[in-house]
């Protein structure tokens, strides 16, 4: 396209039209004949999909130039993408294997960080495969906690990310054990090598970065819902995920994933239980929507990790899903906050390969006090 036809197209109204129509079609995710079809549902799917807008505006309009480069969220507390930990505070950042760049940060207090180069993305092939992976128990640390890591094709002295020529994005985790414990870690990011790159916006510019927007909406919808989809040959079981697909999808190297899909009737409830703990690393549990969205965290108990745990005298955790409490025999209670359905996610984080087993099982609520 000519930039007298990216010009006209902006200025007669056809790439806002486009945008639209585009959007529109996203919809058809929400209508698919495996998503539940009740209002309730399907009310959370159009909210799902404001979200992704949000998402993918922030990402290919708001942050999409590399040369100027800023971390900013694709999941928080209001946006929600591919059962998003709880435990976490997420950031991602555009950058381009063709440049060089640097973070620097200071460390806070979370147990676990980690820096992650991504190549790929959702609006084209549904993936964010893995180029190299940095976390705290690589790097080094000035005294203040404060550190710097450079990001390149070529390997560098000191705390360094590796990419490839096909580098989009970095991802990078905080996880902690509760939020109000712990004090997170800051870090801005520039690019080395931008030479007299400028920040102005073009027009046709924009208009590409709107429909990467709307691809982006469309294509993560449609991938977590293919996924949920799979997760009903194992519903209500919680086995390992295929871990090649997480990875490829902008998992963490250092986390197992166990995931699937949940259903409970009014009465019955899912007994969760672990017969053994790591020594090493964390864990966490969480229930989703059935869009794989966490569930709200920040005024429900919607999830459970190593450190808010109760555990039994034998070191083992058991953890209830139910419609209602079961009372305090039950103490890892998870609320289902109005749902009937979803995903559910179980972690083993950073725990040196131990991945041990959970067993699920559906019980009667009114037979719990038989498990005690």
């Amino acid at each position: 396209m000519t930039k007298s036809d990216a010009d006209r197209r902006i200025l007669d109204g056809t790439v806002w039209r486009e945008f639209c129509r585009s959007l529109e079609k996203a919809g058809d995710t929400i209508l698919r004949e495996s998503t539940p079809n009740s209002a309730f549902d399907r009310a959370e799917g159009y909210r799902y999909l404001t979200r992704m807008l949000r998402a993918a505006l922030e990402s290919h309009v708001e942050s999409a130039n590399v040369c100027f480069p800023r971390f900013y969220q694709l999941s928080n507390e209001t946006i929600k993408i591919g059962n998003d930990n709880p435990d976490n505070i997420y950031h991602n950042c555009n950058i381009s294997g063709q440049h060089e760049y640097r973070i620097t940060g200071t460390r806070g207090t979370v147990p676990y960080i980690s820096f992650g180069t991504k190549a790929g993305s959702y609006e084209t092939d549904g993936e964010m495969w893995p180029t190299g992976q940095i976390d705290a128990s690589q790097m080094e640390f000035e005294p203040d906690g404060s550190f710097e890591i450079i990001v390149s094709r070529e390997k560098k002295p000191g705390n360094w990310l590796p990419m490839i020529e096909e580098t989009s994005m970095i991802l990078v985790r905080q996880l902690f054990t509760t939020r109000v414990d712990e004090i997170p870690a800051t870090y801005d990011i520039e690019c080395l090598t931008r030479g007299d790159a400028d920040d102005a916006l073009v027009p046709a510019e924009l208009e590409a970065g709107l429909e990467r927007a709307t691809r982006f909406v469309t294509s993560t919808s449609n991938l977590f819902t293919d996924w949920m989809e799979d997760y009903t040959k194992h519903l209500n079981a919680l086995p390992s995920d295929d871990q090649e697909r997480c990875q490829r999808a902008g998992g963490d190297a250092n986390i197992h994933y166990l995931q699937s899909y949940w259903k409970l009737g009014p009465e019955e409830a899912l007994l969760i239980e672990a017969d053994r703990i790591p020594e090493k690393g964390h864990w966490n549990l969480q229930i989703s929507n059935f869009w794989m969205e966490s569930l709200d965290y920040r005024y429900h108990r919607i999830h459970v990790n190593k450190y808010t745990a109760h555990y039994e005298p034998d070191g083992s955790v058991r953890i209830v899903l139910a419609h209602d409490d079961p009372g305090p025999a039950f103490p890892n209670w998870l609320e289902t906050c109005g749902h009937d359905r979803g995903g559910m996610l179980f972690r083993w984080i950073d725990s040196d390969g131990d991945h041990p087993p959970v067993r699920t099982r559906v019980v009667k609520l009114s037979e719990l006090s038989a498990e005690q």
